[in-house]
């Protein structure tokens, strides 16, 4: 096992090619940067599955069409029961998200791999990319002064002239903006490196320590799941937050 800030950690495929092969830059490069190696090597995967998935597309699908069907259809559903029809058009970014994340999460649960997300550096890339992307979406949908005026509670009335509640509703709701994705970062990282760190203590205790070995990383295939779910979850509710409520009515 290997030890990283004082935790043991599994030992990893570029961790261990690493030590085999020191005078290999590549694998030196690779293990230094392991997170973002991994994390390429889930998008390389993702490819792979989703090029196949699309190769030969049929009326009749095969499995692996009906199972990026039913993940494009389940993903589309949740997005639009949470923003309605308008949802739609980030259907493709929150799936992507999803998918990327759960294929990370997971792929912690391989002999020699490691989970990405299990890195803050990781998950706050994500949460980054929902940020700005939400504050883009913002602006485009509700226009500048529109985004001002939506942070500052919308005063209208005897409200919209006194200037401390409208300026301090304002302050708030930035200071939120900017916690967003420093907590959706820290809930996503915080599970899965309490998850690698359980499972590298069970399996230090050798076979005494398989049956609890095998029954957490059923409970970690289900955390991985769900934080999936929790992230994409909030990403969405992001997005409903900021949009023009009023023209998404149908």
């Amino acid at each position: 096992m290997s030890q990283h800030a004082g935790i043991t950690e599994l030992p990893n495929i570029f961790a261990i090619l690493a030590d085999k092969f020191p005078e290999n830059h590549f694998l030196k490069f690779a293990h230094l940067w392991e997170n973002i190696s991994y994390s390429l090597v889930i998008v390389l995967i993702i490819g792979v599955l989703a090029f196949f998935a699309c190769r030969k597309k049929s009326l009749v699908p095969g499995r692996l069409q009906a199972a990026a069907e039913m993940i494009v259809g389940g993903v589309d559903g949740f997005v639009c029961g949470i923003m309605g029809p308008k949802g739609r058009k980030y259907t493709p970014f929150i799936g992507t998200l999803f998918i990327y994340i759960l294929f990370m999460n997971l792929s912690g649960l391989i002999p020699f791999f490691k989970a990405s997300t299990a890195s803050w550096s990781t998950t706050m890339a994500l949460a980054l990319c929902v940020f700005f992307y939400v504050q883009y979406t913002a602006v485009r949908e509700l226009g500048f002064l529109g985004y001002l005026d939506h942070l500052a509670g919308k005063p209208r009335g005897v409200l919209a002239f006194t200037i401390v509640m409208p300026l301090f509703m304002l302050f708030l709701h930035i200071i939120t903006e900017f916690i967003r994705p420093v907590s959706l970062s820290l809930r996503l990282r915080g599970n899965m490196w309490g998850d690698e760190v359980l499972l590298s203590l069970l399996a230090g205790f050798g076979l005494q320590g398989l049956p609890l070995l095998f029954f957490n990383m059923s409970m970690a295939a289900l955390t991985a799941v769900v934080q999936a779910t929790v992230f994409c979850l909030l990403t969405t509710i992001y997005f409903a937050l900021v949009l023009d409520h009023e023209e998404e009515t149908v």
